[in-house]
């Protein structure tokens, strides 16, 4: 019997499953533990089950000795040291092709949000803003027939964004690496991003490419944070030049509730909840346990980390 520390409890029953074969130790809090009481959590423990949340580096991986294993409860896995796991021969694991119904699903809900401007036209009746049925306030972006231009479109979520937004009758556009941003930029009325942050992605929508988008476009981000220049995107926003934005993703997570960002007119934030639903939340944590199971028994991971 091994021991796999687990850094959230996590939805459904897959780590019922896993502590009926190993010793499993679950970190109480609802919050992320503070990298000192990561590294205690993660001394004594032969495999690991984190998430996005949890850094973990070659300092963290010291502090392991006997770590053979990290299953990350996410698509991607950014915040784990490449190098370092690789130069231990750490299996690590992901939970691929679990989020992309749920994560395409949120982004329709949020391009429909900004496109109507549906914040701003509930907080007005809230407000007592809302007077009467007036013809000129709350206009908004009609889809049938506007230009949608998916950045990252031709992986998973992406072709679902697709094929969901073909059904409202866009047209849309798939960008990918070796395609020009900038000409699609220009001739898109939403921009969407599905994107992995890699050096070449990072702040991709930057205040230039910001520049290029059509003006009273809509911008959408439900991949990373860190896709985007929030410095950018605010002044973006405050100078009409983007009639709304819509982030499930944020750099940092959260932002602190006076970042200067969240002052932006027609900004819509979420948590980060692209993949928020029963299925795919429960879905991630059986394909994690399923992973560390494979590990522990010296088998190789069904969902191993691609490269690793």
């Amino acid at each position: 019997m091994s021991t796999v520390a687990v850094t959230r409890r996590l939805p459904g029953a897959a780590l019922t499953r896993l502590a009926a074969e190993h010793e499993v130790v679950v970190w109480p809090g609802d919050l992320p533990p503070a990298p000192m009481e990561l590294w205690a959590l993660t001394a004594g423990a032969d495999a690991l089950l984190c998430l996005l949340t949890d850094r973990i580096d070659a300092d963290l991986l010291a502090a392991a000795p006997h770590l053979r294993a990290v299953a990350n409860y996410a698509v991607g896995f950014d915040n784990i040291d490449v190098d370092a796991v690789r130069a231990r021969g750490i299996a690590v694991g992901v939970t691929p092709d679990v989020l992309t119904d749920a994560t395409a699903d949120l982004t329709l809900a949020l391009l429909l949000s900004a496109a109507r401007g549906l914040p701003q036209a509930a907080a007005a009746v809230r407000t007592g803003a809302w007077r009467t049925w007036e013809p000129r306030r709350w206009l908004g972006l009609e889809l049938r027939g506007a230009t949608l231009a998916l950045v990252g479109g031709r992986g998973r979520i992406g072709r679902a964004v697709a094929e969901r937004a073909a059904a409202f009758g866009m047209n849309v556009e798939c960008i990918g690496r070796d395609d020009d941003l900038r000409a699609a930029l220009a001739r898109a009325d939403v921009v969407s991003l599905h994107c992995p942050l890699t050096a070449e992605t990072a702040r991709i929508i930057d205040a230039d490419a910001l520049a290029t988008m059509r003006p009273g476009s809509v911008l959408v981000n439900t991949a990373r944070g860190g896709l985007v220049d929030q410095v950018a995107l605010r002044a973006a926003l405050e100078r009409g030049h983007l009639a709304a934005a819509a982030l499930d993703v944020t750099d940092p997570e959260p932002l602190p509730p006076d970042d200067p960002l969240l002052s932006a007119p027609n900004l819509l934030v979420l948590p980060h909840i692209g993949s928020a639903t029963h299925r795919a939340r429960e879905r991630m944590a059986d394909i994690a346990v399923d992973n560390l199971l494979a590990a522990l028994r010296g088998a190789p991971m069904p969902h191993p980390a691609p490269g690793l």
